[in-house]
């Protein structure tokens, strides 16, 4: 009888559901200077967002959740009152910062453009 092995997942697939969401990507690139607390990162998520609206406590904390469970951040509980948190990068997360800046690179040469025409027209 032939062994049955499990499906593997797509690489590509399995990296796009981990990274899925408007803020995960923004939030990797704030921890790469170092730890952060919440409120540090709600306001790096403000910075340059003109037009959009404000980040939710809800939203944010459902992807800083969602980077944990990933392993790309850690998160780390003083245990004081008032609460004091603060994320950092794991090393999966270090290890992935060089992927993002590859794709803020390529934004920066592909759709700067795009954007100061889309402003020209208007």
């Amino acid at each position: 009888m032939a062994k049955t092995s499990p499906a593997r997942t797509c690489p590509v697939a399995a990296f796009q559901k981990m990274i899925s969401g408007k803020y995960k990507l923004r939030i990797v690139w704030d921890l790469k200077d170092g730890p952060r607390r919440y409120g540090e990162i709600r306001s790096g998520l403000l910075r340059g967002a003109s037009g959009s609206a404000e980040i939710t406590p809800r939203v944010l904390s459902r992807e800083l959740k969602a980077l944990t469970m990933s392993g790309l951040i850690d998160r780390k509980d003083f245990g004081e009152v008032p609460p004091k948190v603060e994320y950092r990068l794991t090393r999966k997360g270090k290890s992935f910062v060089p992927v993002v800046a590859a794709i803020r690179e390529w934004g920066e040469r592909n759709l700067g453009e795009a954007t100061a025409l889309a402003d020209a027209a208007e």
